[in-house]
């Protein structure tokens, strides 16, 4: 598919900026490795042959009596028991980090939190969990959560604004009211009172924070459809029959994303910035849950493991100078005087 010259030129001035257009490729191999984390950080090996026959434990559970133990439980990998009837018939294959989000490593030497050793490369947090593995799997429920969540609020929050700006008159009026009451509402507090009263979970808390971020976009879709409603286009549109709907997102929508469009990657940082704090403060994902926000409140609390800080530090600070440098060279992208 050809594109249009407009967009070429878009596409030119994204990859004009060198420090947005590689900090996407690094974010993309980033998010790829997070999403195969099972295949990274596990406490199962990935592929077992005992008797001749292979088995795959990190996509299926196996019983110990099938290595020619006596237990009908899930085989523990890690035994030295299980492990030894397996070498005796067969091999293992482990993933690169022997550790997942929950694994307890009750094999250290020391007190936890422990230091980096050649096991635990990051070292391990209080409970003994392994800090690296606990990255891997907290980076990518925090992209998850943050892409969804930008993608839920983004529908609402451009339905709501085509709506006002499209009708105007009472109902852009009493809209424009009662979106500057429901956003004049402390979005954080309000989290956090809700949260105390249930137990929260991925998709409890998600929808807990998309009633409260759909308005960010509401004034700019807003603006762009009170600009657009009048113009030429849109009249011949109107003469010519065509419904509301069609108008409205057949023919003004996609003008008025070129401004949207460039203001996601920076509503996408704020979604990982307001989970990790809602996580650092006990309020967010349930507890053991991989979480980088659970994983800065651990360094605060222990200040004589200061590689728990530092991990937490650098994997958000890694993170989101690679989204706020994408969002720059979008906009860059979107920008009419960018040539």
């Amino acid at each position: 598919m050809r594109l249009s010259p407009l967009n070429q030129r878009r596409i030119a001035n994204f990859k004009a900026n060198k420090r947005g257009y590689y900090s996407l490729w690094i974010f993309l191999v980033l998010f790829a490795f997070s999403l195969f984390a099972e295949f990274w950080a596990n406490d199962k090996p990935l592929v077992v042959s005992y008797n001749q026959s292979l088995y795959f434990p990190v996509f299926k559970d196996y019983p110990e009596t099938t290595f020619g133990g006596t237990l009908n439980s899930h085989a523990d990998y890690r035994d030295p028991y299980v492990a030894q009837l397996i070498n005796d018939k067969g091999w293992l294959v482990w993933p690169m980090i022997r550790f997942d989000y929950s694994t307890i490593n009750y094999n250290l030497n020391v007190p936890t939190p422990s230091p980096p050793t050649a096991t635990n490369w990051l070292g391990t947090d209080d409970q003994g969990r392994d800090v690296l593995a606990r990255i891997i799997y907290g980076f990518r429920i925090s992209v998850l959560f943050a892409l969804v969540l930008t993608v839920g609020s983004s529908v609402v929050g451009i339905v709501v604004g085509a709506i006002q700006g499209f009708y105007g008159g009472w109902v852009d009026l009493i809209g424009q009211r009662l979106i500057e009451i429901w956003s004049g509402l402390p979005m954080l507090f309000m989290l956090i009172i809700m949260a105390s009263l249930v137990e929260p979970n991925f998709w409890w808390l998600l929808g807990l924070m998309l009633l409260f971020s759909w308005t960010e976009l509401t004034g700019l879709v807003r603006a762009e459809f009170l600009r657009g409603r009048n113009l030429e286009y849109v009249r011949a549109a109107r003469a010519l029959g065509l419904s509301d709907t069609k108008i409205m997102f057949r023919h003004i929508l996609p003008n008025a994303m070129v401004s949207t469009l460039s203001f996601l990657p920076f509503i996408f940082t704020g979604a990982i910035g307001l989970l990790t704090s809602l996580d650092f403060l006990g309020f967010g994902l349930p507890v053991g849950s991989p979480s980088l926000g659970e994983l800065v409140a651990q360094g605060k609390n222990n200040m004589n493991a200061p590689w728990l800080g530092l991990s937490a530090f650098f994997t958000l600070a890694v993170l989101l100078s690679l989204l706020v440098f994408i969002g720059e060279a979008v906009r860059d992208a979107f920008d009419p005087r960018k040539q």
